[in-house]
């Protein structure tokens, strides 16, 4: 599907000029997100034609919320692809789509990893619910100028969360381990696989807003349909023990860590922006994926490495989850975790080896090649 758009786009010029802000020099279609686009939504048609998925269309109001918000958000991609949308527009939109979800489709959240406090109050929990998909929506976007870069971090993420969600699933003495959140995050992977050829350095086409946003929304919503909903008592350190609470909370912190490196380019920006004076939205040329190509990495090394921190920040959680369900080591907490607390340690020195160690120092900004298409 996405050559046949890439095809479609070259024909008919369905591409931006460059801008000021991309080190790509030639003009490219940034239509590979409807492509994404309309693979997510054959997945979840089809799967309404296998009863193994009836468990969550058994309530298909929150599936047509959840595709209502995508192909929102789609539309309003595509738009700015092609026409460079004013980014209160698109916040809007975006702010729309999450209300579509929580409202709509009642996907929120519920408790906070904190003691167990639960959101009482159906609003607080709507409004925290929105602002959480926003936010990886547009954390998303933001890191989308490298070729390849947002397709493969999702794809490693969303595997590992995927993993995790089936694994937390079978924990629970679940007679299916069909659910939304893992559907949905089977889907992403699927997505990004499929794109990822198209769009690897030196890339025939982006994803653009379509589908960096897309994602975001797919991903935050996976995200808080299988642990945003977690009972409060399940959170408190009184109820299930201190020991434990670790334990408890790595369901919380995984998908987080599975967007960590989007949202901490994310805040960095906002920061960066706001303290100028301009717009958290205005775009620069100061996103990590530059600074590491100013450090004098390759393209295709600096996207690499943002592989590779993703699957170690994200596996270190899943493999801290694995041993919590464990007794292999007399059941102390640091025993349990130490394998994966070793991963952790050596693979993100590893990463601030090969990032600051730079194999081609030769490479500097303002190269060919990978694009710096984002916010």
């Amino acid at each position: 599907m996405s050559w046949g758009i890439w095809r479609i786009a070259l024909k008919y010029k369905l591409h931006p000029p460059v801008r000021e802000r991309d080190v790509h020099t030639r003009p490219t279609p940034r239509l590979g997100g409807v492509a994404m686009f309309l693979g997510i939504v054959a997945a979840f048609l089809i799967s309404r034609t296998f009863d193994y998925f009836d468990i969550f269309w058994v309530e298909p109001r929150v599936v047509w919320s959840v595709l209502g918000a995508t192909v929102l958000i789609a539309l309003i991609g595509i738009a700015d692809d092609l026409w460079d949308l004013d980014w209160m527009i698109k916040l809007g939109a975006q702010f729309i789509a999450a209300g579509v979800v929580a409202i709509g489709g009642g996907v929120q959240i519920y408790a906070l990893p904190i003691g167990g406090i639960a959101v009482w109050s159906g609003w607080v929990s709507i409004i925290l619910t929105m602002f959480a998909i926003v936010i990886v929506m547009n954390a998303v976007n933001f890191i989308d100028g490298l070729d390849g870069l947002v397709a493969g971090v999702c794809l490693i993420a969303n595997s590992v969360f995927f993993l995790y969600s089936y694994i937390l699933v079978r924990d629970a003495g679940a007679t299916s381990y069909a659910n939304l959140g893992t559907f949905i995050a089977a889907v992403i992977v699927g997505a990004c696989a499929g794109f990822l050829p198209i769009n690897w350095n030196p890339a025939k086409m982006f994803m653009g807003d379509t589908g960096a946003l897309v994602i975001g929304l797919l991903m935050a919503t996976s995200g808080i349909a299988i642990t945003g909903q977690l009972p409060p008592a399940a959170l408190d350190p009184d109820v299930t023990g201190r020991s434990q609470i670790l334990g408890t909370l790595i369901p919380v912190i995984l998908p987080i860590i599975v967007v960590l490196l989007p949202l901490l380019d994310f805040g960095l920006a906002v920061i960066r922006r706001m303290s100028r004076g301009k717009s958290p939205f205005s775009p620069d040329r100061e996103h990590l994926h530059h600074r590491m190509l100013d450090m004098g990495h390759s393209d295709r090394d600096a996207t690499l490495i943002f592989y590779a921190w993703t699957a170690i920040a994200s596996l270190t959680v899943l493999l801290m989850y694995l041993f919590t369900g464990q007794d292999w080591f007399g059941g102390h907490w640091f025993g349990e975790y130490w394998i994966a607390v070793a991963y952790g340690i050596v693979g993100i020195a590893a990463c601030l080896v090969l990032a600051f160690v730079p194999s081609h120092p030769s490479h500097r900004s303002g190269r060919n090649g990978a694009p710096a298409h984002g916010a």
